[in-house]
Protein backbone atom coordinates (compact mmCIF):
# COMPACT_ATOMS: atom_id res chain seq x y z
CA UNK A 1 0.00 0.00 0.00
CA UNK A 2 2.44 2.46 0.87
CA UNK A 3 4.57 1.91 -2.61
CA UNK A 4 1.21 2.25 -4.30
CA UNK A 5 1.01 5.64 -2.76
CA UNK A 6 4.97 6.42 -3.10
CA UNK A 7 4.61 5.20 -7.25
CA UNK A 8 1.57 7.69 -7.28
CA UNK A 9 2.76 10.65 -5.72
CA UNK A 10 5.67 10.39 -8.01
CA UNK A 11 3.76 10.58 -11.08
CA UNK A 12 2.07 13.22 -9.66
CA UNK A 13 5.18 14.84 -9.62
CA UNK A 14 6.48 13.97 -12.93
CA UNK A 15 2.88 14.86 -14.53
CA UNK A 16 3.16 18.33 -12.70
CA UNK A 17 7.00 19.11 -13.83
CA UNK A 18 6.23 17.53 -17.23
CA UNK A 19 2.74 19.70 -17.71
CA UNK A 20 5.31 23.10 -16.07
CA UNK A 21 7.73 21.99 -18.58
CA UNK A 22 5.57 22.39 -21.39
CA UNK A 23 4.41 25.71 -20.49
CA UNK A 24 7.98 27.08 -20.25
CA UNK A 25 8.62 25.91 -23.74
CA UNK A 26 5.56 27.62 -25.16
CA UNK A 27 6.21 30.41 -23.29
CA UNK A 28 9.72 30.48 -24.71
CA UNK A 29 8.38 29.78 -28.49
CA UNK A 30 9.66 26.20 -28.49
CA UNK A 31 7.13 22.77 -29.51
CA UNK A 32 6.70 20.43 -26.40
CA UNK A 33 6.44 17.49 -28.50
CA UNK A 34 9.71 18.21 -30.35
CA UNK A 35 11.32 19.07 -27.16
CA UNK A 36 10.29 15.95 -25.46
CA UNK A 37 11.33 13.69 -28.59
CA UNK A 38 14.84 14.53 -28.31
CA UNK A 39 17.83 12.55 -27.12
CA UNK A 40 19.43 12.80 -23.78
CA UNK A 41 22.33 15.19 -24.56
CA UNK A 42 20.42 17.18 -26.21
CA UNK A 43 17.84 17.23 -23.17
CA UNK A 44 19.92 18.39 -20.85
CA UNK A 45 21.68 21.21 -22.31
CA UNK A 46 17.72 22.59 -23.23
CA UNK A 47 16.92 21.92 -19.68
CA UNK A 48 19.99 24.31 -18.68
CA UNK A 49 18.59 26.87 -20.65
CA UNK A 50 15.32 26.76 -19.38
CA UNK A 51 17.06 27.31 -16.40
CA UNK A 52 18.61 30.18 -17.10
CA UNK A 53 15.75 31.98 -18.94
CA UNK A 54 13.90 34.97 -17.55
CA UNK A 55 9.83 32.91 -16.62
CA UNK A 56 8.35 36.44 -16.02
CA UNK A 57 5.74 37.24 -18.31
CA UNK A 58 4.35 40.74 -18.56
CA UNK A 59 0.69 40.66 -18.37
CA UNK A 60 -1.75 44.09 -17.77
CA UNK A 61 -5.71 43.68 -17.36
CA UNK A 62 -6.12 45.72 -20.58
CA UNK A 63 -8.61 47.98 -20.45
CA UNK A 64 -8.08 48.53 -17.20
CA UNK A 65 -4.80 48.75 -17.17
CA UNK A 66 -2.18 50.31 -19.83
CA UNK A 67 0.99 49.66 -20.93
CA UNK A 68 3.38 53.22 -21.50
CA UNK A 69 3.43 54.80 -24.94
CA UNK A 70 6.24 56.83 -26.49
CA UNK A 71 5.72 60.70 -26.91
CA UNK A 72 6.39 60.35 -30.47
CA UNK A 73 2.74 57.89 -30.46
CA UNK A 74 0.95 58.70 -33.27
CA UNK A 75 -2.56 58.46 -32.48
CA UNK A 76 -6.03 60.18 -32.89
CA UNK A 77 -5.66 63.69 -33.94
CA UNK A 78 -6.61 67.35 -32.15
CA UNK A 79 -6.93 71.02 -33.03
CA UNK A 80 -5.28 72.71 -29.88
CA UNK A 81 -6.11 75.78 -28.69
CA UNK A 82 -4.06 78.98 -27.17
CA UNK A 83 -4.46 78.77 -23.27
CA UNK A 84 -6.27 82.23 -24.02
CA UNK A 85 -8.70 79.53 -25.43
CA UNK A 86 -7.82 80.57 -28.77
CA UNK A 87 -7.59 78.25 -31.49
CA UNK A 88 -4.16 78.03 -33.06
CA UNK A 89 -4.64 76.85 -36.83
CA UNK A 90 -3.79 80.22 -39.04
CA UNK A 91 -5.28 78.16 -42.04
CA UNK A 92 -1.84 78.51 -43.82
CA UNK A 93 -3.02 74.91 -45.38
CA UNK A 94 0.55 73.46 -44.95
CA UNK A 95 -1.01 70.48 -43.83
CA UNK A 96 -3.37 70.21 -46.47
CA UNK A 97 -2.88 67.81 -49.90
CA UNK A 98 -1.64 69.84 -52.86
CA UNK A 99 -1.49 69.03 -56.23
CA UNK A 100 -1.06 72.36 -57.98
CA UNK A 101 1.37 73.03 -60.81
CA UNK A 102 3.56 75.82 -60.40
CA UNK A 103 5.78 75.51 -63.66
CA UNK A 104 6.31 73.05 -65.99
CA UNK A 105 7.52 69.49 -64.48
CA UNK A 106 7.06 71.20 -60.98
CA UNK A 107 4.63 70.80 -58.33
CA UNK A 108 4.18 72.15 -54.59
CA UNK A 109 5.10 69.66 -52.42
CA UNK A 110 2.32 67.44 -50.96
CA UNK A 111 2.29 67.00 -47.28
CA UNK A 112 -0.53 64.77 -46.68
CA UNK A 113 0.02 61.86 -48.81
CA UNK A 114 -3.87 60.28 -48.36
CA UNK A 115 -5.11 63.80 -49.33
CA UNK A 116 -7.23 63.18 -45.76
CA UNK A 117 -7.50 66.61 -45.01
CA UNK A 118 -9.66 69.42 -46.13
CA UNK A 119 -9.31 72.87 -44.88
CA UNK A 120 -11.74 76.19 -46.17
CA UNK A 121 -10.86 79.50 -44.45
CA UNK A 122 -11.78 83.33 -44.54
CA UNK A 123 -10.16 86.22 -43.45
CA UNK A 124 -11.80 87.69 -40.01
CA UNK A 125 -12.86 91.49 -39.36
CA UNK A 126 -9.45 91.90 -37.50
CA UNK A 127 -7.13 91.03 -40.78
CA UNK A 128 -6.52 87.08 -39.36
CA UNK A 129 -6.91 84.18 -41.06
CA UNK A 130 -8.91 81.35 -39.11
CA UNK A 131 -10.42 77.75 -40.60
CA UNK A 132 -14.08 77.96 -41.44
CA UNK A 133 -13.62 74.13 -42.05
CA UNK A 134 -11.27 71.65 -40.99
CA UNK A 135 -12.12 68.43 -41.98
CA UNK A 136 -9.94 64.83 -41.61
CA UNK A 137 -11.60 61.52 -43.15
CA UNK A 138 -9.89 58.90 -41.08
CA UNK A 139 -10.35 56.19 -42.93
CA UNK A 140 -7.49 57.47 -44.92
CA UNK A 141 -5.58 58.94 -42.65
CA UNK A 142 -2.24 56.77 -42.65
CA UNK A 143 -0.44 58.34 -39.40
CA UNK A 144 2.43 59.65 -40.94
CA UNK A 145 2.60 62.51 -39.06
CA UNK A 146 3.36 64.83 -42.02
CA UNK A 147 1.01 67.45 -41.02
CA UNK A 148 2.04 67.50 -37.39
CA UNK A 149 5.61 68.55 -38.66
CA UNK A 150 4.28 70.93 -40.99
CA UNK A 151 2.11 73.04 -38.80
CA UNK A 152 3.77 76.25 -37.84
CA UNK A 153 1.91 76.49 -34.71
CA UNK A 154 1.64 73.26 -33.29
CA UNK A 155 -2.20 73.47 -34.39
CA UNK A 156 -2.76 69.83 -35.73
CA UNK A 157 -1.61 66.85 -33.71
CA UNK A 158 -1.40 63.89 -33.11
CA UNK A 159 -2.56 62.81 -29.50
CA UNK A 160 -2.40 59.65 -27.67
CA UNK A 161 -5.71 57.70 -27.83
CA UNK A 162 -5.94 54.55 -29.64
CA UNK A 163 -9.18 53.85 -28.26
CA UNK A 164 -11.64 55.69 -31.27
CA UNK A 165 -13.13 52.32 -32.93
CA UNK A 166 -16.37 53.50 -34.06
CA UNK A 167 -19.62 50.89 -36.15
CA UNK A 168 -20.09 53.11 -38.78
CA UNK A 169 -17.80 55.56 -41.47
CA UNK A 170 -19.38 58.93 -41.27
CA UNK A 171 -18.37 58.54 -37.20
CA UNK A 172 -14.63 58.63 -38.72
CA UNK A 173 -15.35 61.89 -40.65
CA UNK A 174 -13.86 64.61 -38.15
CA UNK A 175 -14.86 67.79 -38.45
CA UNK A 176 -13.46 70.75 -36.75
CA UNK A 177 -15.90 70.62 -33.67
CA UNK A 178 -14.03 67.20 -33.27
CA UNK A 179 -11.00 67.83 -33.18
CA UNK A 180 -11.39 71.06 -31.27
CA UNK A 181 -13.23 68.52 -29.18
CA UNK A 182 -10.07 66.32 -28.93
CA UNK A 183 -7.82 69.02 -28.33
CA UNK A 184 -9.31 69.88 -25.25
CA UNK A 185 -9.80 66.15 -23.91
CA UNK A 186 -6.17 65.20 -24.54
CA UNK A 187 -4.35 69.00 -23.98
CA UNK A 188 -2.44 68.15 -20.79
CA UNK A 189 -0.88 65.15 -22.36
CA UNK A 190 0.03 66.25 -25.57
CA UNK A 191 1.65 69.63 -24.20
CA UNK A 192 3.91 66.90 -22.29
CA UNK A 193 4.78 65.28 -25.13
CA UNK A 194 5.63 68.17 -27.47
CA UNK A 195 7.76 69.49 -24.62
CA UNK A 196 9.70 66.46 -24.23
CA UNK A 197 10.19 66.41 -27.93
CA UNK A 198 11.15 70.00 -28.39
CA UNK A 199 14.67 69.26 -28.54
CA UNK A 200 14.69 66.58 -31.23
CA UNK A 201 11.74 68.65 -33.73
Amino acid sequence: MASMLARRSLDTLRARHLGKLCRDLIFLGCSPVLFLMAPRKMMKKRSSLLRKSPRTGVLINYPFEKGPLSPRFRGEHALRRYPTGEERCIACKLCEADHRLMMPMELILVVCPAQAITIEAEEREDGSRRTTRYDIDMTKCIYCGFCQEACPVDAIVEGPNFEFATETHEELLYDKEKLLENGDRWETEIAENLKSESLYR
